[in-house]
């Protein structure tokens, strides 16, 4: 197949050099342990080749979709247009997804179309009563291709689980394949709704022994063992529920143990939100530590939950509940079917933007409807000089997502609506750091107002030349994660650790990378949980520091959510409300009066645990400056080692 490629000439200013690394040896080493590729010669990508291989991957998709639709296509202003992208993207002003990074251009794509590219998903179980396996079995296939997904509990009393009274035995023998394993749990499912086999029995001998690499998405297979123990879960859980009715509970658990046999299965993560109704008692105390101890840490854990609930709503309950641990969040689902920007309800323009959503991805930045997909893209505001300047950059943020949904997806459900709504989310890290840059007034009105109304131009504009509909919604506000700190910027729009803090980072014992970080003087020690990983410490100075996560009040977070929820983001604004201990009596009062101006809301109790490698650990101007000293300059090249690959949308917690 045609492909798009850079000029030789133009990709001779870059070869074999290093960008400026937004927090210098520690966004290096993300980069070379997250989404540095193995290349044909069996050395890892560096920096200017994966931004070649994102640019060439994204054009090829433009030039295909041309060529396909008979569409005309000027070769020469792809030229100057792929160029800027790639000067975009080495200077750090925007940058695609952990998921775009790791994967576009790679013949993943390929193989099994834009689920690859996509980072997050939702879909209902309102239709169970319908098809009983098709949104477990939808959320298996997407969480086995490291897609996040939300999902909610609208099929609770649709389905009564039958006595199975056949006599017959079946034998499935399941592929070593995605698709397999998605099938041994579709076929599970479907005999307890419907009994077709009295014993059924699934052959695991065709499955990978662990150890085996595993080719596209990198690691290595983890053998049969996890989809077994899934499938003893499942058919556990369902067993209570013969002769009787599926409740939300168990809509839940289901999800979890799925996702809890795909994260043993290798995909390293998997992100999952569960969301049901601000009166169901049973759904809020599912994670209630002291109810439900042995079920939290059996699976449980998989998911964070939320309710749907509206700005009348009675939030006393839920109160209680995310005064302890921060859940459920809430969904506004009324507001973000209605409202694109907040602002624009104000001049009446509400119905080219009604969106017929059903839920939220895990992170709770985008409304989808059941069975679509999103793809993100991340913008750093506080890395340009003025607000024209990033207007340009946005064009080429949006082109990337845009590009993304110009590729079918292996699943036609999903195809029908995502070719319907074009749904992208083309985000900003560094809200903070761009506020301290620029003032509160400008970087709202300028780099956020007049930075939405650069998009829907650029969206009129390639929409019509691709000939495909104008996406419905556009922006959003995602948490972030390892993508952030490749550009030195803050996460989304949370405040930061501290202005001098060391950020750990964990990797295998075997890997060579721990010779040469320790060669560069680096403290490298065994992991406290796990002998086979050793966590590396990072020291870190916050450029533009504003104030720490400790510093910011409940009030001025949900203030700043707002705005950008009034000012930039058609989708929703995804932010961890952190509250203090002295905060948590305001917390009924600061929902009832922010509820009708946002789409989703989360919450955590803002606790200064001090465990021992921490993710974040604040440290001394003295201290970081000792550190610096202390440590040489870090040489990673020429090394041979696979990167581990982003699976999934991250926030600004997790642990790297």
């Amino acid at each position: 197949m045609e492909s798009f490629n850079l000029s030789d000439k133009f990709l001779e200013k870059y070869k074999n050099k290093q960008p400026q690394w937004g927090f210098d040896s520690l966004s290096y080493f993300v980069y070379k342990r997250t989404y540095s590729r193995l290349k044909e010669d069996g050395t890892q990508e560096e920096f200017f080749d994966t931004v070649q291989r994102c640019v060439e991957g994204s054009f090829t998709i433009q030039l295909r979709h041309c060529r396909k639709m008979h569409l005309p296509w000027d070769a020469f202003r792809a030229q100057i247009s792929a160029q800027k992208m790639y000067q975009k993207m080495w200077e750090f002003k925007f940058l695609p997804p952990g998921r775009g990074l790791w994967t576009m251009g790679t013949p993943v794509v390929d193989k099994i179309g834009s689920a690859a590219l996509n980072n997050c998903g939702f879909v209902s179980t309102k239709e169970i009563g319908k098809s009983f396996s098709d949104p477990f079995t939808w959320a298996a296939d997407m969480l086995m291709l490291g897609v996040g997904v939300g999902y909610d509990t609208e099929g609770a009393g649709k389905v009564e689980l039958p006595l199975n009274i056949h006599s017959n035995a079946y034998t499935f023998e399941i592929p070593d394949t995605r698709e397999g394993w998605v099938e041994s749990v579709k076929i599970l499912l479907e005999n307890y709704s419907n009994p077709k086999y009295g014993r059924l029995h699934f052959d695991y001998s065709k499955i990978r022994k662990a150890g085996e690499p595993i080719r596209g998405f990198g690691g290595t297979a983890s053998g049969p063992e996890p989809l077994k123990e899934g499938h003893e879960n499942l058919s556990r859980l369902l067993d209570t529920y013969v002769g009787e009715t599926l409740d939300s509970v168990g809509i839940t658990d289901m999800m979890n143990y799925i996702g809890k046999f795909v994260v043993a299965g290798n995909v390293r993560r998997s992100a999952e939100i569960a969301i049901g109704h601000i009166d169901d008692k049973d759904f809020i105390q599912m994670k209630d530590y002291n109810l439900f101890p042995e079920e939290l840490k059996d699976r449980r854990w998989m998911s964070n939950n939320s309710v749907f609930a509206a700005p009348d709503s009675d939030f006393s309950n839920v109160c209680e509940n995310i005064a302890v641990n921060g859940e459920p969040g809430l969904i506004f689902m009324d507001t973000a079917r209605k409202f694109g920007r907040l602002k624009d309800s104000e001049r009446g323009e509400t119905h080219y933007k009604y969106d017929d959503c059903d839920g939220f991805n895990p992170c709770a930045e985008q409304s989808l409807k059941s069975f679509e997909l999103c793809n993100l893209v991340e913008t750093f505001p506080a890395n340009h000089e003025s607000a024209a300047e990033y207007y340009d950059t946005l064009k080429y943020a949006y082109l990337f997502a845009k590009s993304v949904t110009l590729v079918p997806t292996h699943c036609e459900r999903t195809n029908q609506i995502m070719l319907q709504n074009r749904r992208i989310g083309c985000s900003q890290s560094g809200v903070q750091q761009a506020i301290k840059k620029f003032g509160i007034q400008r970087y709202l009105n300028e780099f956020c107002d007049e930075g939405y109304k650069a998009i829907n131009n650029w969206d009129h504009i390639y929409s019509r030349w691709l000939g495909i509909p104008t996406s419905i919604k556009m922006t959003t506000v995602k948490p972030s994660g390892t993508v952030s700190i490749l550009a030195g910027s803050t996460p989304g729009v949370h405040c930061t650790h501290s202005e001098y803090y060391f950020r750990t980072v964990r990797i295998s014992a075997a890997s060579p990378y721990v010779l040469k970080l320790r060669k560069a003087g680096y403290r490298v020690e065994e992991s406290v949980n796990d002998k086979n990983t050793m966590v590396v410490y990072f020291a870190v100075k916050e450029k533009n520091f504003t104030k720490s996560k400790y510093d910011i009040s409940l009030w001025e977070q949900l203030t700043l959510v707002k705005e950008l929820q009034y000012y930039w983001s058609d989708n929703a604004v995804s932010c961890t409300i952190t509250f203090k201990p002295e905060e948590a009596k305001d917390l009924q009062s600061a929902i009832e009066y922010f509820s009708p101006y946002v789409k989703t809301l989360s919450f955590l109790p803002l606790l200064d645990h001090n465990y021992p490698q921490a993710p974040y650990q604040a440290i001394t101007e003295e201290e970081y400056t000792m550190y610096r000293k202390q440590v040489k300059k870090l040489n990673l090249k020429n090394s041979h080692e696979e990167a581990m690959g982003e699976k999934y949308c991250s926030n600004d917690g997790c642990t790297i």
